[in-house]
C-alpha cells in the first residue's frame, strides 16, 4: 500500500497566517501540521509516502521533513502541483509514482485521533474499488455530505450543500484501486473550475465500487477556517496530555 499526502493549495481560508507559508507547515499544538498525516500513515503500516506540495513555501517541506527519518522512514517522495485545480487534480500527479498499486490518500490538513491499520490491511489484501471514511460534524455544509439509506449504505455524496441531508461527511481520507487514474481523466471541472474529489467518489458509487467506513475517535479539519484550526490545536493538546503518564510525587 502506498500513501499520498495532498499538501498543496494556497490556504486562503487561514489568511493572514498563510501569507508567507503553506498552511500545512503551521503548528498544530507542538508539531507542524504535516507531521500528523505522516504519523497517521506510519502508524497504519504505510511507509511508502508521496507528498504533493504546492502554493507558498513548497521547498520548505524538504527542509522540515527531509527523508522522514524522524518518523522511522528511509525515504519520502515529493512532487509539485503548479496551481490549485482541485483535490482530484493534485492526486493525478501521483499516477506514475503509484505504479498501479493501491493507494491511501489523506489531505494534509486532516487530523485523525486513531490510525486505520485494519482498513489498510483489508484494502491491501483486496484492492478493489474505493473506501471513504465518515464522521459526524456540527457544520456538514462545509464538506462533502453523505446521504445514507436505512441500512447505512451511501446513497449520494453532495459537495458543500446549502441544505445538508445529514450530518455525516466524507473526511479527507480515501482509498483507491488502480482504476482511479482513468476515472480522474474522465472528470470535468466543477463550477469552481476544479476537479472535485466528491465527483470522483460519486463515480465509484455509481459503479457500485464504493464502501464507507465510520471512523472511531475524533477527526479535525485544521484548514477549513481559523476557528477550525484553533479547535484542532486544542483537541490535539488535550489528546496529547491524556496520553502522558502521570508522575507520582
Amino acid at each position: 500500500m502506498k500513501g499520498v499526502i495532498l499538501a498543496g493549495g494556497l490556504g486562503t481560508r487561514l489568511m493572514p497566517l498563510t501569507r508567507v507559508t503553506n498552511k500545512c507547515l503551521l503548528p498544530v499544538y507542538d508539531k507542524p501540521m504535516i507531521y500528523h498525516p505522516i504519523e497517521t500513515f506510519v502508524k497504519s503500516g504505510i511507509t511508502d509516502i508521496l507528498i504533493v506540495c504546492g502554493g507558498n513555501a513548497s521547498g520548505e517541506f524538504l527542509r522540515i521533513l527531509g527523508n522522514g527519518e524522524q518518523f522511522g522512514l528511509k525515504h519520502l517522495h515529493y512532487t509539485y502541483q503548479s496551481e490549485p485545480k482541485g483535490i482530484a487534480d493534485a492526486l493525478s500527479l501521483a499516477e506514475e509514482w503509484a505504479d498501479n498499486k493501491p493507494i491511501t490518500v489523506i489531505l494534509a490538513d486532516n487530523l485523525f485521533q486513531n490510525p486505520i491499520t485494519e482498513a489498510v490491511s483489508e484494502f491491501d489484501a483486496n484492492p478493489s474499488g474505493s473506501k471513504i471514511f465518515l464522521c459526524q460534524v456540527k457544520h456538514p455544509e462545509h464538506y462533502g455530505v453523505v446521504d445514507l439509506d436505512s441500512k447505512g449504505n451511501v446513497k449520494k455524496i453532495e459537495e458543500k450543500p446549502k441544505k445538508p441531508k445529514s450530518n455525516w461527511v466524507a473526511t479527507g481520507l480515501y482509498m483507491y484501486d488502480s482504476t482511479v487514474w482513468n476515472l480522474i481523466r474522465s472528470l470535468s471541472p466543477s463550477a469552481r473550475n476544479e476537479l472535485e474529489i466528491t465527483d470522483l467518489n460519486n463515480i465509484y458509487l455509481k459503479l457500485g465500487m464504493l464502501n464507507a467506513i465510520r471512523i472511531k475517535g475524533w477527526w479535525m479539519d485544521a484548514g477549513e477556517n481559523i476557528d477550525g484550526y484553533f479547535e484542532a490545536c486544542e483537541t490535539v493538546k488535550k489528546s496529547s496530555q491524556t496520553k502522558k503518564p502521570k508522575i507520582s510525587s
